[in-house]
């Protein structure tokens, strides 16, 4: 299997996170591991409204796409 590059700049094209001083964006796998151990989800996985709560946390985004929430 060949490794891929991390492309920063494409990835912060569809960057969603509205938390300015963030070390991590554009840097996807960085960001999942964070909020993995933090025990939510990255900013990219909640609708616009959602994200700029900066609730990222898993019960969220249950309640955002769970089956009574679609």
């Amino acid at each position: 299997m060949a490794k891929r590059d991390c492309s920063i700049e494409k990835n912060l094209k569809n960057c969603t996170c509205t938390y300015e001083p963030c070390s991590r964006k554009g840097i996807c796998c960085e960001c999942i591991q964070y909020h993995w151990r933090m025990k939510e989800l990255p900013a990219c996985f909640f609708p616009e409204d959602v994200e700029r709560t900066y609730d990222r946390s898993i019960g969220r985004f249950i309640q955002c796409y769970g089956k009574s929430g679609t």
